[in-house]
């Protein structure tokens, strides 16, 4: 429990105090989370196994993600392979040092009573659970917004040559959020937001410091805008189309209430309570210290503009985790200002059950296979023993020769990618493509990463799951050939549907001028003419194994 006394009556026992019971929370934790990433039974998300294979070619940029997560992901195999634990271990070290990093801000602004709650509060917080365990572009995003307000909160009151230096400082961890992921302009939406309101936050700045930010900040950004500029801004693209896609659907306020009950499961149902209802009353009774100004400029961008998405679009329960590391050093500042320790207890009791839950989860999956909720884990098992059934397949074809592997979408194609990394690593293996459903998606990812094309089209062993056998994907082929069915357990009560055949002569066919999808203009039996005069009858009669 922290120290509710006031940073006057704090001694500096007191201080080295808080700053060991933080540094062993966050031991405390790391070495939790690092036993359940590596005794977990979870397999790789598609998404993780995405930027693993990323990972694989160093780049300023990728499809849909700035660079951040794959360099990283780069770092942890090279050191120590590339199982899942490895994978995944970005996650663990960004989180530990976000901590923190929660700490020294907190203890800047509050004193080290109110930052070791906060640090607390933060390294319980349910949603942070999740960011450090899945390996994606939130953890070293929110260490980076961290390192953003550091500076931020140092340069108040610089002078002189440590000003600039701090301003350069800032503008080259806020060039490292956006490397990141691009929700990292609610920091500079956060700098802009507290210059504009608050005098003495301009008082600060000097055309010397704001240059000194600017160039550091392009300086690290530069390459990845380059990367972009030569690649089609497809990362750029790709954000783009998400939020055309969102905005081309109406007012939805049951969506907004969505949004808003589900930022009480991920921030921590106490702790939302209280920064709604403590910045209502400290508003509302002009009791907003400086410091809590500051904080307020860096969380509510977030809160709102994804609360304004999910009124007009559809809610993203994650669409405001910038928000989570000010939040939860505010939320501390007020329970410790207004001395309620037993709802500060209660916070951190309740966050550390649900810590405590979730390490179960991981630990034993099955846990939601007997609570009716194993949906929630399906996208993380399974993988393994469907690239070795599809590898397998393969394998059987080479003697007759396979020009290609073609995935039905990509989070399959990333997946075989990753688990079936032994086969497709060969120099001789058939080499792994996705076969677009769209001539040409919105989403630019599927246009870069590996489309089949008619080049590699001669006999290809195409794998499709959740939906029967694939005629969409068959009619693109003039002739297919045994096709398979084979079914992976998922649980004792669900399964994944493998579909499996060989096709002959790809070649792009129709689509349906509104939809974008395949026509296919014969059912199973059918005869088709795959080239003017050449006749060509597929057999379709699938066999489980």
């Amino acid at each position: 429990m922290a120290d509710l006394r006031t940073p006057e009556a704090m001694t500096s026992k007191d201080e080295d105090a808080n700053a060991r019971a933080a540094l062993l929370l966050v031991a405390a934790l790391t070495l939790a989370r690092l036993i359940a990433m590596f005794r977990t039974p979870l397999e790789l998300y598609p998404d993780e196994a995405q930027s693993w294979l990323w990972s694989r070619t160093l780049a300023f940029g990728y499809a849909s993600k700035p660079p951040m997560i794959a360099w990283a992901i780069w770092a942890s195999t090279a050191l120590g392979g590339d199982s899942e634990p490895w994978v995944r271990l970005p996650a663990v070290l960004f989180q530990a040092a976000a901590t923190l990093l929660v700490f020294w801000i907190a203890r800047r602004l509050y004193g080290s009573g109110t930052a070791l709650a906060a640090a607390a509060l933060y390294a319980l917080t349910p949603a942070i659970q999740v960011s450090a365990t899945v390996v994606a572009s939130d953890a070293p995003l929110l260490f980076f917004i961290g390192l953003t307000i550091c500076a931020y909160v140092a340069l108040q009151g610089g002078e002189g040559r440590r000003r600039s230096r701090l301003a350069a400082g800032l503008g080259a961890a806020m060039g490292m959020a956006f490397l990141s992921n691009y929700a990292a302009i609610y920091a500079l939406v956060g700098v802009g937001l507290h210059v504009a309101l608050h005098p003495s936050a301009r008082r600060n700045w000097s055309p010397a410091s704001a240059a000194f930010a600017l160039g550091t900040f392009l300086l690290i950004v530069s390459p990845h805008l380059a990367w972009n500029a030569t690649h089609g801004f497809a990362t750029l693209q790709h954000t783009a189309a998400e939020a055309d896609g969102a905005a081309r659907k109406l007012f939805h306020p049951v969506e907004f209430g969505t949004f808003v009950a589900g930022q009480f499961a991920v921030f921590g149902p106490i702790s939302f309570a209280v920064l709604l209802l403590g910045f209502g009353l400290m508003a509302h009774r002009r009791g907003l210290e400086a410091a809590d100004g500051l904080l307020l400029c860096f969380t509510l961008p977030a809160i709102t503009i994804a609360a304004l998405q999910a009124l007009l679009s559809r809610p993203d329960a994650n669409g405001s985790a910038v928000s989570y590391l000010p939040g939860a050093i505010l939320v501390a500042a007020w329970l410790v200002r207004w001395r309620t320790r037993r709802l500060l207890t209660a916070a951190l009791a309740l966050q550390a059950v649900i810590t405590a839950g979730f390490f179960a989860v991981v630990l034993q999956p099955r846990i939601l296979d007997t609570l009716g909720q194993s949906n929630s884990l399906m996208r993380a098992r399974g993988w393994a023993q469907t690239a070795d059934i599809v590898v397998r397949r393969v394998r059987a074809e080479q003697s007759a020769g396979v020009s290609a592997v073609a995935a039905s979408n990509s989070l399959l194609y990333y997946s075989l990618a990753y688990y079936g990394r032994d086969y497709f690593g060969q120099p001789l293996a058939a080499p792994l493509k996705i076969w677009l459903r769209r001539a040409r998606t919105g989403n630019p990812t599927d246009d870069v990463i590996a489309p089949l094309s008619e080049g590699r089209g001669q006999r290809v062993v195409a794998v499709a799951y959740e939906g029967g056998f694939n005629t969409e994907m068959a009619a693109d082929f003039s002739r297919v050939l045994d096709p398979q069915i084979n079914d992976v357990w998922l649980d004792r009560k669900h399964q994944r549907r493998l579909d499996m055949f060989v096709g002959e002569g790809f070649r792009l066919g129709p689509r349906d001028a509104t939809t974008g999808y395949p026509t296919p203009a014969w059912k199973p039996g059918d005869a088709v003419t795959a080239t003017p005069g050449t006749p060509t009858t597929l057999v379709i009669i699938p066999t489980r194994h």
